[in-house]
């Protein structure tokens, strides 16, 4: 029997490397997806169906075509800095269009998700590993709107029996270690391809925002993990769900910080080219440190990370930067 999962976003990067995972592991990954930020290019896995979480009506068309066994939601705007320069944006869609999903997948009783939360519902908490029960206080309207829609949520848990599990990751890199997708934004904003694109002269320099925190080299310092050992983990959280275990937050990290001139050292060594950069003002929203603590999803869910450390993310995003997908 087919089992259909519906991926939202499955046309972005994170999304595009969750449907792989479906695939492998037999599920058909139909991903519903505006391509604001996405790239049908992407889209190798499984169906796609073109659609807007605006528009209600859509998100109920593909549910009734597909009757999905769960929903993986990827789907949202996650630029920080224009996040704190347009909120409202932020949150009409990130939580209206939310609201509208969840509200379908009730409907369609499609009552397994799986949400694509973030690190960033802890706000600024400098010196501490961030585990679950962490106070959340988000500083900006991305990780405000994502705390938003964990408080819905828990309201349809109550209300109609929704059955969820939460991922709250913190700086996701790497990529298909295959190289059939990967990471590329228009605008780009992370770090890793950004050090990539300037290290090919697709850009002057990487600037570095912010050269005066209160960490050891003065540049922040944040927890990345590979893109491939977060999918794994929300394959698990829908095993998870389909195993009628209780609903769970977990956060999702390699529990190790590293500077952002760290992370150009290990650019360098990786690639045997030097990063050129600028040094620039910090970001609004930026906090000096992040640092995950994800003792929970290894001890419950089974996760056990193995391509998060620093030289294969690097060294799997740059082997997909250098086929090519940037000239298409």
């Amino acid at each position: 029997m087919t089992q259909y999962v519906l991926v939202t976003g499955g046309a972005g990067y994170i999304g595009s490397h969750a449907c792989k995972a479906l695939a492998r592991a037999g599920y058909v990954p139909v991903t519903f997806d505006n391509l604001s930020t996405g790239w049908e290019d992407a889209v190798q896995f499984g169906p796609f169906e073109l659609g807007d979480l605006m528009d209600p009506a859509r998100i109920s068309e593909v549910f009734a075509k597909y009757a999905p066994v769960a929903v993986l939601h990827f789907a949202a705007l996650s630029q920080v800095g224009e996040s704190m320069k347009l909120p409202g944006k932020y949150w009409r869609e990130n939580v209206t269009g939310a609201l509208n999903l969840i509200e379908a997948a009730i409907e369609s009783e499609c009552l397994n998700f799986v949400f694509s939360s973030t690190c960033a519902t802890y706000g600024d908490q400098d010196n501490v590993v961030l585990n679950e029960n962490s106070q959340q206080h988000p500083i900006n309207a991305y990780g405000a709107s994502k705390r938003a829609i964990e408080d819905m949520l828990f309201d349809f848990e109550k209300s109609h029996g929704l059955r969820h599990v939460i991922f709250r990751y913190f700086n996701v890199a790497g990529a298909d270690p295959e190289a059939e997708i990967g990471e590329f934004h228009k605008p780009e904003t992370h770090l890793v391809p950004l050090m990539l694109d300037a290290i090919e002269g697709r850009r002057p320099a990487l600037t570095v925002f912010g050269t005066d925190y209160d960490t050891p080299d003065g540049t922040c310092i944040r927890d990345y993990v590979h893109v491939c050992d977060l999918v794994d983990a929300h394959l698990l959280g829908l095993t998870w769900l389909l195993e009628n275990k209780p609903n769970r937050v977990f956060n999702l990290g390699s529990g190790t910080g590293f500077s952002v001139r760290e992370v150009i050292s290990h650019a360098n060594g990786v690639t045997n080219r030097e990063v050129p950069i600028i040094e620039g003002e910090r970001r609004p929203g930026d906090c000096a440190r992040l640092v995950s603590g994800s003792s929970r999803a290894e001890e419950e869910l089974g996760w056990q990370p193995t391509r998060s450390d620093l030289g294969t993310m690097i060294s799997d995003a740059w082997r997909w930067h250098q086929t090519g997908h940037y000239d298409k």
